[in-house]
This record gives structure tokens, sequence and C-alpha cells, in this order.
């Protein structure tokens, strides 16, 4: 069961969870970002959101995916989406720009610009994120 900040009206996975106190939509993190980025993070929401248990929020900064702790992150850039996600293990190789040991796990960062740099292998990582909570 979720509850829902009385504040900031962001969903959280339990009452009085610490978070980012702020109302932020997801449309202002995109405004002046291109057409392309946004096409890239429905595709990602459409898949992710329909996943058990999951809660979306944001933040001034990005949209967090919850499941119980967080397990991806998705920040608008300038020109890219960087997609946050954790693993037990590093990951290297492409897509993978960079992959950070944080608290026990790997924290692993890809950058995409279009749809179709969105493969079901990067679902699989980002599925395999959702998976260690």
């Amino acid at each position: 069961m979720s509850w829902v900040c009385p504040k900031c009206e962001r969903e959280l996975a339990k009452e009085n969870q610490t978070h980012y106190c702020a109302r932020v939509s997801v449309d202002s993190l995109f405004k002046g970002r291109s057409a392309d980025l946004v096409l890239v993070f429905d595709k990602l929401l459409a898949e992710v959101a329909d996943w058990n248990d999951v809660f979306v929020s944001t933040s001034p900064n990005c949209i967090v995916f919850v499941r119980r702790k967080t397990f991806l992150v998705v920040r608008p850039m300038q020109k890219v989406l960087d997609v946050k996600f954790y693993s037990l293990t590093a990951q290297t190789g492409f897509p993978i720009v960079n992959s950070t040991l944080y608290s026990g796990k790997y924290a692993n960062n890809v950058r995409l610009k279009t749809v179709a740099e969105i493969t079901p292998q990067l679902f699989k990582m980002i599925h395999q994120s959702y998976q260690l909570l």
C-alpha cells in the first residue's frame, strides 16, 4: 500500500518516508528538451510503470521509479536522458557509460537520445534492478 505526501502529492512506499518534498511535474522536467527525449521517456514509462508495486514520482531534477527502494532514476539532460539503475555486479560495455559501487550495489548509467537505443537488453538490466529489492 502506498502513501501520498499531503504537501507535494508525491506517492511514496510508506507513510512519512524521507523524500525531497517539492511539487514538480514531468512536463516541467522536459521543458526545452527535444521531442525525441520525451518519446524515449514515454517508452520507458510505458514498460516499467506496469510492473507490480512501482511508484513513479518526480523531484526537481529527475523522475524516480520505486519498488520499496529506488531501482530506476531518469534524469532529463539537455540532449540525452541519463538513466540510472542498479546491479549486484559492475556492468560494462555498450550501452553502459558508468558503473559505480554505491551502498553494496552498482549504480549503472546509460545515456539515451532516441527510442531506437532502448533495447530488450536494456529492459532486462532495468528489470534486474527492479528485482534486487
